[in-house]
């Protein structure tokens, strides 16, 4: 049995980018407690953490932690968005129902 040595890195273990984490934690809070304000942070530091990323050619880690923050902070972006559509096309339906029937809000 022959054993091999392992080869020591070129290169120091990757840090994983502050923005990256940022946009993770933003992403949560955006759905616990600052859903427009955590959302548009979370997809902002994203976006910037995956650039620092890429432009580091390795020097940075955390490329995971910030798609996850970005999905967080788009799916609740895109939540609100449905839900401000339900809420005017349920509001929408109650006014043409008045209408309809003779009552009117003026």
């Amino acid at each position: 049995m022959e054993t091999q040595a392992i080869a020591p890195p070129d290169r120091p273990a990757a840090t994983t980018s502050t923005l990256a984490i940022l946009s993770l934690v933003f992403g949560i809070a955006s759905w616990l407690a600052l859903p427009v304000i955590g959302s548009i942070a979370a997809i902002v530091c994203g976006h910037l953490a995956r650039r620092d990323i890429r432009e580091s050619r390795g020097g940075l880690g955390g490329d995971g932690l910030a798609v996850a923050g970005l999905v967080l902070g788009y799916l609740q972006i895109a939540s609100i968005l449905v839900a401000i559509f339900v809420a005017l096309a349920f509001l929408g339906g109650i006014a043409a129902l008045l209408a309809m029937i003779g009552l009117s809000a003026a």
